[in-house]
């Protein structure tokens, strides 16, 4: 059952505070009663409420002191005005202080009646949306990100250092490793926070349309442009964009972008009018810009500008000792997504996760727990559960290799591949306790350490 709404009456003729409050109590709304500005702000002290009816001629606090007050402690409450002498410069004042709206005597009560409906309506989706607000905001979190090995607390590092500048942010990492999650995270930590954050990927539009997709286009720029169409820059200003798989974008689009983040202007596809823009922006791609500057599809210029803090993403296979965490943080969002009981993950299905090379990294390793949740028969997860791809893959056991080629062989990277993999085996049977693994592995605590920061585990 729904809460009633609360309403706080300020008048100081009681006959008509009393008769006001009698009709709302009946239309369903919890009502308190202040006859003075000082009785009403002693209750406001110990009570919230939704909203605040109060005549503007009180004696003592006046009804647009009060009104100043609350806006001042609690933004979210709508306020109605009612006064006898309505007057033009009263009622300007009010609705600059905030005001909902500004009501004369003697009234109607139905329709004021329905002043009340819908200043609550809009307290309601103030309340909402500052909900919303707060639960995105914790969702991006940077202890969200899940990880302990030292790769990841590298980027938690840099992150955390970068959120509250502007500079622009390459983010580089194989697909699945969480790049879009990083690019949220340093937004809603940011003083940007409370404006937009676009996302598009470059990738996933054709060519001739990206330039549209990220500028917008004037009405009459091509056959099917009827009307003006704001691009992402323009949704996003005075907030974040992010452009993914930047890598991909052609190279006669790169020399805009590039005039854009030299001028902070830019231009709608068919227009000549500048766009003034206040951005910040964040860029991401799986691909080696490197490579694609040598071969001539990536511009060296743009890749400067875009590569002013970089942040490099590890793969699953270099943070092998979070997977234990990440499976038990996948396994309780997706237990509650799926209104099932909280289930448990044996230690032989953990080895299987451990051992298994994890090719789409972070996101094939929730889609796993995500099908195996859904399949499941019982609350713990044994390797049976898992994909038989999962439980029958060979490639990341660790082999020794017994014969030397004949055009030779390079022993310390087979030797550091040996120790990362049965380290990630000896961290995830321990469940992420070193002395444990450092156990199972026949050596010392601190040796275990040691080996884990050489081969950034």
């Amino acid at each position: 059952m729904q809460q009633a709404a609360h309403i706080l009456l300020i008048d100081d003729e009681k006959e008509s505070c009393l008769a006001l409050s009698t009709l709302l109590g009946r239309t369903g709304y919890a009502v308190a009663s202040a006859h003075s500005g000082e009785q009403a702000l002693s209750l406001l002290q110990n009570q919230s409420f939704d909203l605040i009816i109060s005549d503007l001629f009180l004696p003592g606090i006046s009804g647009i002191d009060i009104l100043k007050r609350v806006k001042e402690t609690s933004p979210r409450t709508c306020f109605i005005l009612i006064t006898g002498n309505a007057s033009a410069e009263t009622a300007v004042e009010a609705m600059k202080e905030g005001a909902f709206d500004y009501v004369t005597k003697p009234f109607n009560f139905e329709k004021l009646k329905l002043q009340v409906a819908k200043a609550l309506e809009k307290s309601q989706l103030v309340a909402e949306n500052h909900y919303l607000k707060q639960q995105l905001h914790g969702r991006y979190r940077f202890d969200n990100i899940i990880g302990s090995s030292l790769p990841m607390q590298k980027v938690f590092t840099r992150i955390k250092k970068v959120a509250m500048t502007d500079s622009t942010i390459l983010v580089l990492g194989a697909s699945g490793t969480g790049k879009e999650l990083v690019a949220k995270a340093i937004h809603y930590n940011s003083h940007r926070r409370d404006k937009p954050f676009v996302a598009i990927n470059c990738g996933a539009i054709p060519a001739d349309l990206l330039e549209s997709e990220l500028f917008g286009h004037a009405k009459g720029a091509f056959t099917s442009a009827v009307a003006d169409k704001q691009g992402k820059f323009e949704v996003a200003n005075g907030g974040t964009i992010f452009l993914d798989e930047i890598g991909n974008m052609p190279l006669q689009l790169q020399v805009k972008l590039l005039r854009v983040l030299q001028e902070y202007e830019f231009e709608r596809v068919g227009s000549t009018q500048k766009i003034r823009m206040d951005i910040r922006l964040i860029s991401a791609t799986n691909a080696d810009i490197t490579k694609e500057i040598t071969n001539g599809s990536f511009r060296e210029d743009l890749y400067y500008r875009l590569n002013v803090i970089p942040i490099n993403l590890p793969s699953l296979n270099e943070r092998c000792g979070d997977i234990p965490l990440l499976a038990r943080h996948f396994l309780e969002k997706i237990c509650a997504e799926m209104n099932r009981p909280l289930m448990h993950i044996s230690k032989e299905a953990l080895k299987s996760l451990a051992t298994y090379h994890w090719p789409g990294n972070v996101r094939e390793l929730e889609n796993v727990i995500e099908r195996t949740v859904a399949l499941a028969d019982n609350e713990r997860i044994e390797p049976e559960d898992l994909p038989p791809n999962i439980v029958e893959d060979k490639s990341n056991q660790p082999l020794l290799q017994t014969q030397l080629p004949e055009e030779g062989t390079n022993m310390p990277a087979i030797i550091a591949d040996l120790e990362r993999k049965m380290i990630g085996l000896a961290m995830s049977r321990a469940t992420g306790v070193k002395a444990r693994a450092a156990e199972l592995l026949g050596i010392n605590r601190t040796t275990l350490v040691e080996k884990m920061k050489r081969l950034g585990l």
